[in-house]
């Protein structure tokens, strides 16, 4: 499932680059970073609210709809940055074998 995310990366890299009248990702970037963050605030604000309206009994598919949405406009955050989805999968990749708890004191001691 890595492979989605690094092929979108790549996507959206080539997509930075483009006529911003024909490609949201290009508006995006043309608007700039303070757009971008916006963009995320607000996708994160969705998929909490969706979050907390799921139901098991009464399942939708929105939960799942805005955390894509988040994870998307996340990706193109990092894409403004210069960094990728590999960036964060590596991140991931290294804190398997760390406690959770662990991991977290450790970012706590290094601030």
């Amino acid at each position: 499932m890595s492979d989605i995310l690094i092929e979108l990366g790549r996507i959206l890299e080539q997509r930075k680059k483009a006529d911003a009248a024909e490609s949201y990702v290009a508006s995006l970037h043309q608007k700039g970073l303070n757009k971008i963050l916006e963009k995320v605030g607000e996708e994160a604000t969705e998929t909490i609210i969706a979050a907390k309206d799921y139901s098991r009994a009464n399942p939708d598919e929105s939960v799942v709809k805005e955390t894509a949405d988040l994870w998307f406009h996340t990706l193109v955050m990092l894409s403004h940055l210069d960094l990728g989805p590999e960036d964060v999968l590596e991140e991931l990749r290294k804190r398997f074998d760390i406690s959770g708890l662990d991991e977290k004191a450790a970012r706590t001691q290094t601030k």
